[in-house]
């Protein structure tokens, strides 16, 4: 609470500096939020507009992140520091690769995101949007224009998710020359070394952009290597002002060692050791879009888009418990197990959007409709080499009565969609609007297959399901000023079970074999907006229910994949930024200090227990456990100076502690695959300097004080334990752009 108390200390101060500059007379009644955002320097957050293209906003909670004005470490993507000012993220961050990123908002589980909707220019990039919706994938951040979050609001338009979606948006040229070069080199701590080069320009009607990425380095843990190339390439091409194709490729190879995890008894000993030499992952990833925009006339655009993901996760390694030794007086014995996913998913999404008149007011309705089909071949379970690389060549057959064969696990899961929604957006007077909507999807889900034991001594016995869901939702918006707002929003959700929970990631899981999908919905309501040019703020809360909400309990000493019950999540997420010099002086020539407090208070609880394994303490009442891997506090506060061509940020990130299991088991067991995770605080320090507005040079900290810390375990991949996040890592970076 103290956190939030700070925060609304600061919010209340804000006020009486806007209401000393309202006494002075200050011009913010002439003043629209667009001339305030063109006179003022290019801002790292802003928020969508109510009608921004195709999409209607009003009265969604939503963040722009905008790459250009970070000050942040973007060369291993480090979304600790690029998302620092969005309210309620919490973020897995062992993977200093910055490959996966894996993050959530309000209670649910940042497993590679999957419970947001994750994008890339508009189109899918996930592994397979509903049977398995992880992200594999993350674009270089140098590479990124911008980043669109909307949070579960976002249900209608994109999908039924609970989280909301997240859109990647990259580049689209480098100014409108007809050719410009961008280039920007790190090197760092632990060998890192990232290569980030571009090229892109107008020609008349044509627009180009394109880039190489590079980034490898030998980890901060011992035995955690990686690499990684990216390569994409997009072209726009305006046949008219009205119509315009643009046609983009991007390809991902990506290489890395897996440290696996610790108990915690060796996480306290040495947390960058690593008893796991021999463990490797590997995605090569492929995805395509083709976007068609029409401008039909002033009150009617179209989009059509075509996209398709084609990709794999291949893994090797030794993933049993933590405290089975791999090796014998440095001599390799265990044969490594290799597990493989293909993907092959496309998806065609229409949307038209149409502007009207209503009681004298600008009032638009959006429609759009999607078809979708994902395969996703799962093969688990081969025997693999002893040796130490990465090598998925296997090289002994399993053996039972029926024959011989390669995999425990030889699966296909497919995926059929259809969607359409429906939203519109009633002006009613000048400053309230509301905007009410609905979706209807269906969703034919298929599994066949040889499987080994996914569930508790029994077999797979996964019918196809077809699902109909119609969901539903209201927005509202009303404008208190030329540049601030109340917002409110309701919208349900739903969550089919996915191929993880129906399959077990290592020997550590099991699965129960009445799985339910989950269904609930989202509101939330706030405060946001401008005071003047030196404060920006979004106070908000929020409300989250969960039904049938699948967890982990420990079970005879195996961790059992169930459907727990139903939770609520409930909680405030605020934002607060004010430049104080600006507060002061409006002309000043000091420069720009800002300061922010970004803090969210969650109480995430169980609030109906469906005791599923029916062994559990019947004298106990489990209703009111925490939610797993949902912190009770997401704070991150900063403060940032800038002069001329000189910047400097400062931030802390302060997260609580989280339980692991439904059970919220205190201590940790051997495997230390269940326990609760002790709270941690991380500072980073960046520091920029632009030569000519042609060059730059970064030079950063990340974890300043060297804090030990871990934010998740791991049943199986990518090896079962505690997983540590990085201790104290310098980087030093030269850019231009010609």
């Amino acid at each position: 609470m103290k956190y939030y108390g700070l925060s609304i200390g600061i919010f209340l101060f804000s006020l009486n500096l806007f209401s000393q500059e309202i006494i002075k007379g200050d011009s913010l009644k002439t003043k629209t939020t667009a001339e305030v955002l063109l006179r003022s320097e290019v801002r790292d957050l802003m928020r969508l507009q109510a009608l921004d293209g195709l999409r209607i906003n009003a009265g969604k909670k939503n963040e722009i992140i905008q790459f250009n004005a970070l000050n942040a470490d973007l060369s291993t993507n480090n979304y600790r520091q690029i998302m620092a000012k969005v309210p309620g993220i919490s973020i897995w961050e062992n993977d200093g690769s910055g490959i996966q990123t894996s993050v959530a908002s309000r209670g649910l589980s940042p497993n590679r995101s999957w419970e947001f909707n994750v994008r890339m220019n508009g189109a899918d990039i996930s592994s397979e949007a509903y049977g398995y919706p992880e992200a594999y994938f993350t674009p270089p951040a140098e590479a990124l224009e911008k980043l669109e979050i909307i949070r579960g609001a976002s249900a209608l338009q994109y999908g039924t998710q609970f989280g909301g979606v997240m859109n990647y948006v990259t580049k689209k040229s480098i100014g409108n020359k007809p050719f410009a070069l961008e280039t920007q080199q790190t090197i760092g701590s632990n060998g890192l070394f990232n290569a980030y080069n571009a090229i892109g320009g107008k020609l008349k009607k044509l627009s180009y952009y394109g880039y190489l990425h590079h980034r490898s380095a030998d980890g901060w843990r011992e035995n955690s290597r990686y690499r990684t190339t990216t390569g994409h390439a997009t072209i726009t091409y305006a046949f008219t002002e009205k119509l315009s194709a643009t046609l983009e490729y991007t390809r991902m190879d990506y290489l890395s060692q897996q440290p696996g995890g610790l108990t915690d008894s060796l996480f306290r000993e040495d947390n960058r050791q690593s008893v796991r030499s021999r463990n490797w992952f590997s995605t090569p990833w492929n995805s395509s879009a083709f976007h068609v925009d029409y401008d039909i006339n002033k009150a009617q655009k179209l989009k059509l888009s075509v996209f398709n993901t084609f990709a794999q996760r291949n893994s090797i390694g030794f993933t049993k418990d933590i405290n089975l030794v791999d090796s014998l007086n440095g001599a390799f014995y265990n044969q490594r197990q290799i597990d493989r996913d293909f993907y092959n998913n496309t998806g065609a999404e229409l949307r038209y959007l149409a502007s009207y008149k209503l009681m004298n007011q600008e009032s638009a309705l959006s429609i759009g409709a999607r078809l979708y089909n994902g395969s996703t071949k799962r093969r688990q379970g081969a025997i693999g080499s002893v040796n130490s690389d990465f090598d998925i060549a296997i090289v002994q057959q399993h053996t039972s009565a029926n024959g011989s064969y390669d995999y425990k696990k030889d699966l296909v899961f497919g995926t059929k969609n259809a969607a359409v929604f429906i939203e519109n957006m009633f002006q009613l007077t000048k400053n309230f609007s509301i905007t009410p909507g609905v979706r209807w999807e269906l969703i034919h889900s298929s599994a066949n297959g040889l499987i080994d034991k996914p569930i508790i001594g029994d077999t797979m016995n996964v019918p196809n399901q077809v699902r109909q869901v119609l969901i539903g939702g209201v927005g509202a918006e009303y404008k208190l000023g030329k540049t601030t707002n109340l917002y409110a929003n309701l919208t349900q959700a739903f969550r089919p079970v996915t191929y993880a929970e129906l399959t077990p990631s290592a020997t550590t899981d099991s699965i129960d074999n009445t799985l339910k999908d989950a269904s609930g919905y989202n509101a939330d309501f706030g405060y946001r907006g401008e005071l003047g040019k030196a404060i920006t703020f979004d106070i908000g809360g929020f409300y989250l229910f969960y039904d049938n909400r699948i967890g982990t309990i420990s079970v005879n000493g195996k961790n059992l994949k169930t459907n727990i019950g139903a939770s609520v999540s409930k909680g405030i997420e605020s934002f607060i930024e004010i430049d104080l010099f600006k507060a002061i002086q409006q002309d000043t020539k000091l420069g720009n200090l800002k300061i922010f407090a970004n803090v969210a208070l969650i109480d995430a609880r169980y609030t109906r227990w469906d005791d599923p394994a029916a062994v559990l303490d019947s004298a106990r009442d489990y209703r009111g456990n925490f939610v797993e891997n949902a912190p009770r506090s997401i704070n991150r506060f900063g403060i940032s100076y800038k002069y001329k061509r000189f910047s400097a940020s400062l931030q802390s990130n302060h997260v609580g502690a989280v339980y692991t299991d439904a059970l919220n088991t205190e201590l940790a067991n051997s495997k230390a695959t269940i326990g609760k995770i002790d709270g941690y605080m991380v500072m980073d320090l960046t520091c920029t300097y632009l030569i000519n507005g042609k060059y730059n040079v970064k030079l950063g900290v990340n974890n300043l004080a060297d804090e030990r810390y871990a934010t998740r375990r791991a049943g199986g991949y990518p090896g079962p334990g505690l997983l540590p996040g990085n201790g104290r890592t310098f980087f030093f970076s030269i850019g231009a752009k010609f």
